[in-house]
């Protein structure tokens, strides 16, 4: 133990100096607050520390995510009133999860589409520098979900075509 941390009354090797943080409110218990002023005033663009490189939060992000982000939810949009349409024309709806809901009302089915896919969105955009199985980073997904609503809206125009 040095000299000054036995002054300061540390054992454990610490930094025992006086207090320098304010006495207000602790910030990381403000968590919508945080949440709504990091979205409004980027700031971080890299993780803080160094161990920070391989799950750095960050609050910026560049306009390719964004605009991948964007495209998927208005795909989104667009995919929900197609299938609603191919369901008019006959079709069946294959994705089991979503079967129940197109069958009943159409509001609730478009409402928990979006909900979703937003929800989704959300979360890889706001984990964007995390990586998912140590292999691909989360951002990366949203380009590859826009890659397969891109197909999967392809795919619902050639239907569209042969029903009408």
């Amino acid at each position: 133990m040095t000299t000054e941390q036995a002054v300061m009354g540390r054992t454990d090797g610490g930094y025992a100096g006086p207090e320098r943080r304010g006495g207000g409110v602790d910030r990381r218990r403000r968590f919508m607050f945080s949440l709504l002023y990091g979205g409004l005033q980027p700031r971080r663009r890299l993780g803080r520390r160094e161990g920070d490189q391989h799950r750095p939060i960050i609050d910026w992000h560049g306009p390719g995510l964004l605009a991948s982000a964007v495209l998927v939810l208005v795909l989104c949009v667009v995919d929900a009133f197609l299938t609603l349409w191919l369901m008019a024309g006959g079709f069946v709806e294959a994705n089991p999860l979503m079967a129940p809901l197109v069958a009943g009302d159409a509001r609730h089915f478009a409402i928990t589409k979006l909900a979703l896919t937003g929800g989704g969105v959300l979360v890889l955009v706001a984990l964007a520098q995390f990586r998912v199985f140590r292999v691909i980073r989360a951002g990366a997904l949203v380009h590859t979900i826009l890659g397969a609503y891109v197909v999967l809206i392809g795919y619902e125009l050639t239907l569209v075509a042969q029903v009408g």
